[in-house]
């Protein structure tokens, strides 16, 4: 697979992510459900702890990856759900190291909404990834 970052203005690039991500080659697509803090059982963890949220449905979105044989390398698309805009952005460091760390920019889009599915939750991430 051989992905190339599109990125018509920079500003994107200094916040970790990519305007687009084009994709050859690539013979598999994993499209991942909205992933959140829950644990094996299905029970939430971390209320009203968005950095340790953050971390938890990555973490989930990873063993989801894993499964398929893939990696957060292998992602490049990710859409972000939240409760709250202005409290993620002060924890979005999380998800960039993580991103960072596997060497991806995904094409990202973050969206402010008004609850999620299961209440005390914060934050949601759906994932697509190419391998």
């Amino acid at each position: 697979m051989q992905r190339t970052a599109i990125n018509p203005v920079s500003w994107s690039v200094e916040l970790g992510f990519n305007q687009g991500e084009l994709v050859a080659g690539g013979t598999r697509t994993l499209y991942c459900s909205g992933q959140t803090a829950m644990n094996a059982q299905g029970e939430p963890e971390h209320p009203d702890d968005m950095a340790a949220q953050l971390g938890s449905s990555l973490d989930n979105v990873e063993g989801v990856l894993k499964e398929a044989g893939m990696s957060l390398t292998d992602v490049v698309r990710l859409n972000v759900y939240t409760t709250d805009v202005d409290l993620l952005f002060q924890h979005y460091g999380v998800l960039a190291a993580r991103l960072g760390a596997a060497g991806v920019a995904p094409a990202t889009t973050m969206l402010g909404v008004t609850r999620l599915a299961v209440a005390g939750q914060l934050v949601e991430l759906e994932a697509t990834a190419v391998a």
